[in-house]
């Protein structure tokens, strides 16, 4: 394709997939496509939509897929940035994938892909051979290979988590930084005390709610506790809401409600705060035809609830979903034990190498806790042992068809950014 043609082609895809959006609000894409525009690693995680296109266009390849494999619980946007702490519902903390906004099913090896290439990003960024990029993206695949036999030899049993106990370097610390975190400091951060009680603190980004908006809001509340596990009757007060816009830079121009809920005691220090956002249509789905797929959901934040419940073992507890104004809505708490992980002290190949195997460890958990084992029946095959029979043996070719990937599409994706930089600045997005 020449380069007027792949400007064309991102000119395309971007309009579709943001094109109604922008019209809402101009200026909040204008910021995401700005920081987009910093680098290519930014730009590639603005991009989802590009990359599933790729995926099913010039990109495309069916090895090591067949029937079941394109069906699987997929996270939808794996790409370096999205691992974390959180705290599980069983009071341990885990370091993770996270921000399922994306999640839908799908091929498994486009989570793997487009980690791969997001690797490729991180190391060329970081001055890395193209040698030492590919023996990273091997290790990455090969520790998702040996977790999914170890899980599909063992069972759903097998199945582990990288918490405090069973991890070491970079992600040991990485978790010790979020025991370091407490409620109370998240609380006087976001929260005042006004007559005995907290309320929002009123900053930048954050906006008071009229009395028609909070009745709406608190309506919508009262369905969501309806998809949650049993909480107790004081954890039903809401104390306080709060408007927030475009929070992230998948999030731009898109409202997003904050509550101030009462602890599960009346005491101030143990309150909670929950968000409510409106859940979009994922990328990867304008690229799945399957109707069972599509005919599934309720709708996007049933989605993305569900989705992170069937990926996520021992979910967030305040996991849930509902609608407001007939838009699907996506609910969960702001936690005070969510710590990213911090590439950019992660410059050493040895480090690289230990940090990109416990993901490929964590990837390959993910992928086998959504299946048939778990609460839903969307998936009803043991998705490891699928895999594992899909590569039936040939490891080696599988980890070269990952490295050959990554340096492909790392290669397309500066390049793109570059094209994506050149539309932007010179005016040729339209409604910007």
């Amino acid at each position: 394709m020449t380069t007027e043609g792949r400007s064309a082609h991102i000119l395309d895809v971007l309009t579709t997939e943001f094109g109604d959006a922008i019209a809402l609000d101009p200026p909040a894409f204008r910021r995401k496509f700005r920081k987009m525009a910093a680098s290519p690693f930014a730009f590639y995680r603005g991009s989802a939509s590009l990359f599933y296109a790729d995926m099913t266009g010039s990109f495309a390849d069916e090895a090591f897929l067949e029937d079941r494999t394109s069906r699987v619980w997929i996270h939808g946007d794996l790409h370096a940035e999205n691992f974390g702490t959180y705290m599980n519902a069983s009071g341990v903390l885990v370091f993770n994938v996270n921000d399922f906004d994306e999640a839908y099913v799908g091929p498994y090896v486009w989570d793997l892909k487009r980690f791969a290439a997001s690797v490729a990003l991180i190391g060329y960024a970081k001055a890395l051979s193209d040698e030492t990029i590919g023996e990273l993206v091997a290790r990455f695949s090969q520790a998702y290979l040996a977790e999914l036999h170890g899980i599909s030899h063992g069972g759903d049993d097998a199945i582990g988590a990288l918490t405090l106990e069973t991890t070491s370097g970079v992600l040991h610390r990485v978790l010790q930084q979020a025991r370091l975190h407490t409620r109370v400091a998240l609380l006087d951060v976001e929260t005042t005390i006004e007559n005995y009680d907290r309320r929002f603190t009123v900053m930048e980004g954050r906006y008071p709610v009229d009395e028609e908006t909070r009745k709406t809001v608190e309506t919508a509340f009262l369905d969501y506790l309806t998809t949650l596990p049993s909480v107790s009757e004081v954890e039903h007060t809401i104390k306080d809401f709060a408007l927030r816009k475009g929070v992230g830079i998948g999030s731009a121009g898109l409202p997003s409600y904050n509550m101030l809920l009462e602890g599960h005691t009346q005491a101030l220090e143990n309150d909670v705060i929950l968000y409510m956002k409106q859940a979009q249509v994922p990328a990867v789905a304008r690229y799945i035809t399957d109707e069972k797929v599509r005919g599934y959901f309720k709708h996007q934040g049933h989605r993305t609830a569900e989705s992170q419940r069937a990926l996520q073992a021992y979910a967030d507890p305040w996991l849930g979903y509902t609608t407001l104004n007939g838009v699907g809505q996506m609910v969960a708490e702001v936690s005070p034990y969510s710590t990213d992980l911090d590439w950019g002290d992660v410059n050493e190949p040895e480090e690289l190498a230990s940090v990109v195997g416990d993901l490929g460890t964590a990837v390959a958990r993910m992928h086998s806790v959504a299946d048939d084992e778990s609460s839903h029946d969307l998936v009803d095959f043991s998705t490891e042992d699928a895999i594992v029979s899909v590569i039936d043996g040939d490891e080696k070719g599988f980890t070269a068809m990952l490295v050959d990937f990554a340096h492909a599409y790392g290669a397309q994706a500066r390049t793109d950014h570059q094209l994506f930089v050149d539309l932007f600045r010179n005016g040729r997005l339209p409604g910007l």
